[in-house]
């Protein structure tokens, strides 16, 4: 079958579904093989808990389902009596098929079941706009999400509130860290074993923990998010190399049958687009855990210093970091006015520390130095960052670490990209046409680089906006050869498929 199918609603209907995607599956030109509205609208989400319209059995006949192009896409949209868009399911490559099956609520997309791969099953689930931003991986194609590659907070909790509901250990374990998250996170190598073992443990108790506690039923359902925000732990802090974002005492507010109550989670750490759990919630025997939070807490708690400062940095380093730390919460809460002003102290900060540091930790500092002052800049809170970042540019383009030096220059060059945008009536065309300028001589410069492949997929996207076909293709195509075992690789390959069947 070339499409799941979850006859939720239409059980009774099981064997007229085969004619419903029998006629999903004929080429969509062929308009008088057009399946219903109502056959349409017996298809569902593949996952659960979507909230997405459902017409009554009365307004179903008033339904329309016809062929139409949506962004140079073709597909069956299905509108009700007034117009109002339902569902769409679109041909994403034109090769006829139906690959991308759309959910709507209200007027507004809400889920989308995606076959990334064009056989035939959905691998990837989206929930968009109102019902949030979770963006599931279904690698196996079982209809089950294996991993996820964007989850907020708040979802987080949720999902942890259904795992604790339904007693699913699975559903659990992928809201953890993992083992490369928790590498990526640049805690000492004390922390990381810490941390690690308590992911662990988590793991294996979890099943049990679901079993005993009483705070979540089988009609529990999640209200809210409970935390007031995130905090920013920064790199140095207990021997760390990056900097670290995370809540700490987060609550799942939750019901059951008309009753408040609330899920102890703990702590939760971000990890680019995800958000993870570092251990059981709070519930039963493990409430007499403590909640005071995990990475809030204050460094080198033994007050052993001599054996807490082998590996830490030097008490003037750390002193800086402390004081670009207080700078940080001052950025939290300051005015448009006053923070340049604040993100001009901290890149003096940074670059203090950066010149007394041990020459091992230098490298990740300018890291952090590049990110942040890129992101400042970025968001229109450091009109002065991009001199700041061609400055450090010049240094480190004076040493013999090719990667550090194409690491800054990435972040420069975004920087400059971002500052442009923000001008009075700035000339896009004349700005892009510098970005993509910049992209490829970046991408001849540092081949190998970890930001090559990026900067090879914005010239080949922009190169097939423009109808040049092949020359985007050589962009693709230096991604797969180049970075053969990465995410970017994978789609500049599909993309690649998707250019080839154009008119087969």
């Amino acid at each position: 079958m070339a499409f799941r199918y979850r006859a939720r609603r239409f059980a009774q209907a099981a064997a007229a579904s085969a004619a419903v995607l029998a006629s999903f599956q004929a080429p969509l030109a062929a308009f008088g093989q057009a399946p219903t509205a109502a056959q349409a609208l017996r298809l569902a989400p593949v996952q659960k808990e979507v909230e997405h319209d459902v017409p009554a059995a009365d307004a179903i006949g008033k339904c329309t389902i016809k062929a139409e192009k949506i962004n140079g896409q073709t597909g069956w949209i299905v509108r009700d009596a007034n117009g109002q868009i339902l569902r769409e399911f679109l041909d994403t490559n034109k090769d006829n098929v139906v690959d991308r099956w759309t959910y709507y609520k209200d007027g507004m997309e809400v889920y989308r079941d995606i076959d990334e791969n064009f056989n035939g099953k959905p691998d990837q689930h989206r929930w968009l706009t109102i019902a949030g931003s979770k963006w599931g991986i279904d690698r196996n194609e079982d209809g089950k999400v294996d991993s996820w590659k964007s989850i907020s907070p708040e979802e987080v909790t949720a999902e942890l509130v259904l795992a604790l509901r339904d007693k699913d250990a699975d559903r659990f374990e992928r809201l953890l860290l993992t083992a490369a998250e928790l590498r990526s996170l640049g805690l000492s190598a004390a922390k990381s074993k810490e941390l690690g073992e308590k992911i662990d443990s988590a793991k294996g108790a979890f099943a049990e923990l679901a079993r005993k506690q009483k705070v979540v039923g089988p009609k529990t359902t999640w209200i809210h998010f409970g935390g007031t925000r995130p905090g920013l732990i920064p790199a140095g802090t207990d021997g760390s190399t990056a900097d670290i974002t995370a809540y700490e005492n987060v609550m799942a507010m939750i019901e059951s049958e008309g009753k408040d109550g609330q899920v102890p989670v703990g702590t939760l750490v971000k990890v680019g687009d995800l958000w993870r759990l570092i251990d059981l919630p709070a519930l039963g025997e493990n409430a007499k855990n403590e909640l005071a939070g995990y990475f809030f807490a204050a460094p080198n708690r033994s007050g052993d210093r001599p054996e807490a400062s082998a590996d830490a940095p030097s008490e003037k380093v750390q002193k800086l970091v402390e004081e670009a730390q207080k700078l940080d919460t001052e950025l939290a809460s300051a005015g448009p006015d006053q923070q340049a002003k604040l993100n001009d102290r901290r890149a003096d900060l940074l670059n203090q520390i950066i010149d007394e540091s041990d020459p091992k930790d230098r490298a990740n500092w300018v890291r952090n130095f590049a990110d942040t002052v890129s992101a400042a800049t970025q968001s229109g809170t450091f009109p002065n960052g991009v001199e700041r970042l061609n400055k450090l540019f010049d240094q480190v383009a004076k040493g013999d670490d090719a990667d550090l030096t194409a690491y800054v220059k990435f972040r420069c060059m975004t920087a400059d990209y971002g500052l442009s945008l923000q001008q009075p009536n700035p000339d896009f065309t004349k700005i892009q046409n510098k970005w993509l300028e910049n992209l490829e001589k970046y991408a001849e410069a540092f081949p190998k680089s970890s930001d090559a492949a990026d900067a090879m997929l914005q010239l080949g996207l922009a190169q097939e906006v423009a109808g040049q076909e092949q020359k985007a293709k050589e962009w693709y195509g230096k991604i797969v050869e180049g970075f053969p075992d990465t995410t970017l690789a994978k789609k500049a390959a599909g993309a690649i498929t998707r250019l080839d069947s154009v008119g087969k």
